[in-house]
């Protein structure tokens, strides 16, 4: 189909070169030379190719956008403005200040029409991987015998990526998953400038990109800008690969745009001096020029050039509006259980009772928490339909797997162990931490349904850059992170985190949560699951105790909760506080049998996030300030016990890498012992 394309258009083109050129000059800093050459681009998606309500960022039947090349924002800050979509030209000029709504890269939740945080580069087009697979469960939960792109839950993620995001691995990891997938609903604008910071990217990035996603099974497109008569900036052949793109719903689709970075800028347009500085007034004097716009005024917008593009994309909004609206009101008359489900996904809210489904250990039977995980995950699946999640290629020894539920993949990927459904809950990320950290972001993103991805704890340092953006975006995201110490054992130290849980608790807004057995596994998932925010459950391989709990015996592990609790107390006030994680409280617990003569509390630590959230009066309690003789016990480094102990206390902790040896072995080399416990508290006490 013919683009309707007028002059207002590339009037409205001319001014977002000039904003983007401004307001990285007025900030003095930023990166003005993506942001000029894609101008046409992203006034085309905006413009003409994606579903957008101006009006309503939130919006169920909304195209998703994500600039993965972060540092680019005024790219999508100036198609808001140009659509009239919450920014205005003063938050352009405010570019990168403090408080603005145009910060330095796109933020999630600080503006509104931001699906995303980006500025790690591959990290957007890898969460938009998934994205795209969570539109596609999305589907299947509720509309899935609708025909294609006729359900009120069709939607596409559209993602404009440069060099250097396709240059990071992630990007490879997720790909290559989505090609596996067969998204068939994710189109990728790759902006094949060959330009980085360091110049021409031929010094160290020269494959054949359209062959490697072709490899993936990707469907791939090119189109250039550059011709042998010059360079001329062809939206309908753009235009035209979009629309072949979103025909082609069997794979997810790539397009090379091969683009002059900063063009028409001269002496400046493709260098790397371009990408990430202001362009100075001689180069931003004759941009100006060449676009034959005043060269002496700053943000000289062309207001009737702006008026038309708002008035277009309201009237395509208007449209669509129309269109969606009168397909989701059938919907909801036809599926009235299903409408009643989808209320409580968007409202955030478990069903009633739900934690009934919990299991029950049974007391005095030792098993590993992550087969207590496992068996929550199937316990509660039934009730929680919008639960779903995978693993690493560690399913069966993350015990993430759903029994009896299909897995999502393509029928024809089925393999003898998993039988594919295409909106099936188990996810399956292939040995991809990052891209499966990613993945799970752009799942969170999506909106409506709870993830989960497991590993070993100790590969978790290969998905730490995602985690990190999970917890920068507060998304609700659950690490199953197995394997959690030297109780790995024979596997040697490349397997035994050591540092990971002082690592993982230095993020902010990262809970990380490690149950001393099944009872306090549970009320793990209960908690992780009732709040917002990414958690890690951190989950042992060897088999631990599961001691009886009340009526004179252990406390209730709904202590977990809030983060620490007393688990076994003494009569007054103690002399002794010992505090502890995972498979060291049975140490703990232990230690107090020993220490018969002294007054001796033991404190359940299973997660320091939590605990620090609670009031002055609930820590008081557990921790009573007069009570400086304390232990703490965690088969790890002691660096995050250390404001818990004070001056006066010590730590029973990890100072070296594992070994290699059995768990048994272990523990007993590295001194993570009751003896040592004991001994640790006689000279805490002296």
């Amino acid at each position: 189909m013919a683009l309707a394309w007028n002059e207002l258009d590339t009037r409205a083109v001319k001014t977002a070169k000039m904003l983007a050129a401004d307001a990285v000059e007025e900030a003095g800093s930023g990166h003005p030379g993506t942001a000029i050459s894609l101008a046409p681009a992203a006034y085309l998606l905006y413009q003409r190719r994606m579903k957008l309500d101006p009006q309503d960022h939130l919006w169920l039947g909304r195209d998703r956008f994500v600039l993965s090349a972060g540092h680019s924002s005024l790219t999508q800050y100036i198609s808001l403005y140009l659509a009239g979509a919450g920014l205005e030209l003063d938050d352009l000029k405010k570019f990168r200040t403090f408080n603005s709504l145009t910060p330095g890269h796109p933020e999630y939740k600080h503006t509104d029409f931001v699906e995303i945080t980006t500025g790690p580069l591959g990290s957007g087009l890898s969460s938009a991987v998934g994205m795209a697979m969570a539109q596609r469960r999305i589907r299947g939960m509720f509309d899935p015998e609708a025909p294609e792109g006729e359900s009120p839950f069709d939607h596409r993620v559209y993602v404009i990526a440069g060099d250097g995001c396709l240059q990071e691995g992630i990007s490879s990891e997720a790909c290559s998953l989505a090609g596996t997938q067969k998204l068939g609903n994710l189109i990728l604008i790759w902006d094949d400038n060959h330009i980085s910071i360091e110049d021409d990217t031929n010094i160290a990035f020269n494959e054949d990109v359209l062959k490697r996603f072709e490899a993936y099974g990707w469907h791939t497109q090119s189109v250039s800008w550059q011709t042998e008569d010059g360079y001329t900036e062809d939206v309908d052949a753009l235009n035209a690969a979009l629309e072949a793109a979103e025909a082609e719903t069997s794979k997810p689709s790539i397009i090379a745009l091969r683009t002059i970075i900063g063009w028409p800028t001269p002496e400046k347009q493709n260098t790397g001096g371009i990408h990430g500085s202001p362009l100075g007034d001689d180069a931003l004097q004759g941009l100006k020029a060449e676009l034959g716009l005043p060269t002496d005024e700053m943000f000289a917008v062309d207001e009737e050039a702006v008026a038309h593009a708002r008035q277009n994309v309201a009237d395509r909004a208007r449209e669509a509006r129309r269109v969606w609206d009168e397909k989701f009101s059938q919907w909801q008359k036809d599926n009235p259980e299903e409408s009643e489900l989808l209320d409580r996904l968007r409202d955030g809210r478990l069903p009633e009772g739900w934690e009934q489904s919990l299991p029950a250990f049974e007391e005095g039977k030792a098993v590993a928490t992550r087969a207590a995980s496992g068996q929550v995950i199937n316990a509660i699946a039934p009730v929680l339909p919008e639960l779903w999640g995978g693993s690493a290629d560690l399913a069966g020894s993350n015990n993430t797997l759903m029994k009896g539920e299909p897995s999502f993949l393509p029928v024809e990927r089925s393999s003898k162990m998993f039988a594919g459904n295409p909106y099936g809950r188990n996810l399956h990320f292939g040995v991809r931490e990052h891209g499966m950290g990613a993945v799970l972001n752009g799942i969170a993103l999506e909106g409506l349904t709870r993830v989960y991805g497991g590993t070993f704890f100790v590969f978790s340092d290969y998905m730490r850059g995602a985690v990190r953006l999970a917890a920068l975006m507060n998304l609700p995201v659950t690490y199953v992170w197995t394997h959690d110490s030297i109780g790995v054992g024979e596997d040697g130290p490349t397997h035994q985190p050591v540092e990971h849980l002082a690592a993982y608790r230095a993020i902010p807004n990262l809970q990380i949560v490690r149950p001393a057995d099944a009872a306090e596994t549970a009320q793990a998932w209960k908690a992780t699951l009732e709040q917002d925010g990414p958690v890690g459950l951190i989950l042992s391989r060897q088999a631990l105790p599961n001691p009886a709990r009340g009526e004179g015996a252990l406390a209730s592990a709904e202590g977990v909760a809030r983060g620490a609790y007393v688990l076994s107390d003494c009569e007054g006030t103690p002399e002794l506080i010992i505090m502890a994680s995972g498979s060291e409280v049975q140490l703990a617990l232990a230690a107090k049998e020993e220490l018969s003569d002294v007054k001796v509390r033991v404190v359940s630590v299973p997660c320091m996030e939590w605990f620090d959230a609670q009031d002055d009066d609930y820590r008081e309690s557990v921790l009573p300030a007069e009570v400086t003789a304390r232990v703490s016990v965690e088969a790890g480094i002691a660096m995050p016990w250390l404001k818990y102990l004070g001056c006066e206390g010590k730590a029973v902790a990890m100072d070296s890498f594992g070994g290699v040896g059995s768990a048994g072995e272990l523990f007993e080399h590295f001194g993570i012992t009751t003896d040592a416990v004991v001994r640790t508290a006689r000279e805490v006490l002296a």
